[in-house]
């Protein structure tokens, strides 16, 4: 069986973003949504508009985000909007909330290990193709966040946050935190849910993960820890599991000290477990080709 391509640039510019995605050589075609992350109000560490409108402007997309499952600035439509435009993702490029408006769009996921339905956000349905453009960091529920979890978490709505949350529990946010599995079973239920926005989009999908401000904390932590590690560089593959595999080698083999307080992030929360069940499902395969670009 042929190994997953995954690219990889040290030097992390806009440019190089650009480059790195023409070196897959998949032309997203369409109306294509950008995925990524909005940022919690506080934080510090995400990918900046301003930092992403190269790419997003060569693939002539749309930043796509949903509502959160929890108490902050990004929980209801109108609270979300306004963090939007504080943060300036509007002023570069259009900027959709999918799930602003109701009812949710539902995914059938018949071969899932927890979850056999998934909630995205209804206007997923206006795109024909995905780029997944990720900051590659720590996350105080997954362990890590990457390409699966945008994939996952990322694209479902606040009923599907939820739903993912409670593995399959409840779809009732004001009931989260009640419902709270373990840990395996929702790491089983994000691969579940990546798997289903994978196959809604047969293929016309793309995955960069840059990794900079490493945190051991996620984007959506408005009082994230500074980074821990140093730059690293940028990603892409065509296969999402593939690209986190990548990624958590780097750190692994990162001679950077800081690299233990990610890794005892990861490992007290299993992290590694999402990849292992996304690549169970079929989503994509730890096993890897690493492409150095000059």
């Amino acid at each position: 069986m042929e190994k997953s391509k995954v690219y990889f640039i040290k030097e992390i510019t806009p440019e190089n973003i650009i480059r790195i995605y023409e070196a897959l050589g998949k032309k997203l075609e369409g109306k294509v949504a950008v995925k990524m992350h909005s940022g919690e109000k506080g934080n510090q560490n995400y990918l900046r508009p301003e930092f992403v409108q190269g790419i997003v402007k060569h693939v002539n997309g749309t930043v796509v985000e949903c509502n959160t499952a929890y108490e902050g600035a990004r929980n209801t439509t109108e609270k979300h909007r306004k963090l939007i435009e504080e943060h300036e993702w509007t002023k570069y490029f259009p900027f959709d909330l999918m799930d602003a408006e109701g009812p949710d769009m539902e995914l059938d996921i018949p071969n899932g290990k927890v979850l056999k339905k998934n909630y995205v956000g209804k206007n997923l349905a206006n795109y024909d193709s995905l780029l997944v453009l990720s900051h590659f960091k720590g996350h105080a529920m997954g362990g890590y966040g990457g390409a699966l979890k945008q994939l996952s978490i990322g694209c479902a709505s606040s009923a599907g946050k939820t739903l993912i949350h409670t593995a399959g529990v409840t779809n009732d946010q004001y009931q989260l935190f009640n419902n709270l599995p373990e840990q395996d079973k929702f790491l089983e239920a994000m691969a579940d849910a990546a798997s289903s926005v994978v196959n809604y989009f047969k293929g016309n999908a793309a995955y960069i993960n840059v990794m900079k401000n490493i945190s051991r904390d996620c984007d959506c932590d408005g009082n994230a820890s500074a980074p821990c590690m140093q730059d690293i560089g940028i990603f892409a593959s065509l296969d999402p599991v593939a690209i986190d595999q990548a990624c958590l080698d780097l750190v692994y083999n990162s001679t950077d000290p800081g690299k233990d307080k990610l890794i005892e992030r990861i490992e007290s929360l299993h992290g590694v477990h999402t990849v292992e069940a996304a690549a169970d499902l079929g989503v994509g395969s730890r096993e890897y080709e690493l492409i150095t670009l000059d």
